[in-house]
C-alpha cells in the first residue's frame, strides 16, 4: 500500500487503493487508518484522498545522507551534463532549503563557480519544487511562511504554489523560468529510494533562452533528459538495495 501511495500523483482514493491491491474497501480502510495513526499516511480533508505521511517521508530522507546521495548519483549527473550541455545540480532538503550536494559544470569554456554546499530556496527553484511536491509536511510549512519575492516572476502566493506542486506530482518533474534569478531557468525531477520515497532531486539550470522555448516552457528534450537521469539514479538505488 505504501508503494502504491508513493507512485503517480501521490494522491489516491480509497476505492482506487482497494481495487489496485485486490482488497475489500473495509480492509483497505482499516489498514489506512492504522497507517494514519503512526503518521505514515495522511488524508486530505478536502478531497478524502490519501498520500504518504510526514513521518514516513522523513524516514526516507534519513535513508541517505548527502555524501551517499552524491556518490550514488555522480555518474548520472556527469552524463546529464554532457547530453544536455547544461550545468547539473543534485539537491536534498536541509533546514528549510535545498542543499546542493553535487554540482557539475556546464561543459563549455565559460567561467563558472562551484555550487556544492549552496542553499537554494525551495519555492523558487525546480529542485525545491520537486522536494516540496513530494513532502506534505514540508510544503505545508512553506505555505505558512512568507514566500520571499526574488524576481518579478517568483511565486509568492501559497495557493499558486500549491497549484504548481499539484502539477509537479502529476507530470513527474518541475520547472521554473526566472523565478530565482533573472534570465535563468531550471528543470528537475525526483530521486527515489526503494519504496518510492523521494529523497532528493536532480536537475539542469542555465540561461532561460537555452532551457525554455519562445513561450517560456521548458524544452521537451531537456525535460526528457532530466527525467531519464532521475530514473537512472533511482534504478541504481533500488538495485543496490
Amino acid at each position: 500500500m505504501l508503494r502504491l501511495l508513493a507512485r503517480g500523483s501521490g494522491h489516491h482514493g480509497l476505492t482506487e487503493i482497494a481495487d489496485s491491491l485486490g482488497l475489500a474497501r473495509g480492509t483497505a480502510h482499516g489498514i489506512l487508518r492504522t497507517l494514519q495513526r503512526v503518521e505514515f499516511v495522511e488524508q486530505d480533508q478536502s478531497t478524502g484522498r490519501y498520500r504518504l505521511g510526514a513521518a514516513l517521508l522523513h524516514l526516507g530522507t534519513s535513508y541517505l545522507d548527502a555524501n551517499e546521495l552524491r556518490s550514488k548519483s555522480i555518474n548520472w549527473a556527469d552524463t546529464l551534463a554532457a547530453r544536455s550541455g547544461q550545468e547539473v545540480r543534485i539537491g536534498m532538503h536541509h533546514d528549510g532549503a535545498v542543499l546542493v550536494v553535487h554540482h557539475v559544470f556546464r561543459p563549455d569554456d565559460s567561467v563558472q563557480t562551484l555550487g556544492i554546499g549552496a542553499m537554494l530556496p525551495l519555492h523558487a527553484t525546480a529542485l525545491g519544487k520537486v522536494l516540496l511536491a513530494y513532502d506534505p509536511a514540508l510544503s505545508a510549512a512553506a505555505r505558512q511562511r512568507e514566500l520571499t519575492s526574488l524576481t518579478r516572476r517568483t511565486i509568492t502566493r501559497p495557493q499558486a504554489l500549491e497549484r504548481v506542486l499539484t502539477e509537479v506530482r502529476a507530470q513527474g518533474w518541475a520547472g521554473e523560468a526566472e523565478e530565482y534569478l533573472p534570465g535563468e531557468a531550471s528543470i528537475a525531477a525526483p530521486i527515489r529510494v526503494p519504496g518510492g520515497l523521494v529523497v532528493g532531486a536532480i536537475g539542469v539550470s542555465g540561461a532561460a533562452d537555452r532551457l525554455c522555448d519562445s513561450a517560456g516552457r521548458p524544452r521537451a528534450t531537456l525535460v526528457r533528459q532530466v527525467v531519464q537521469a532521475a530514473e537512472a539514479v533511482t534504478t541504481s538505488l533500488v538495485d543496490e538495495n
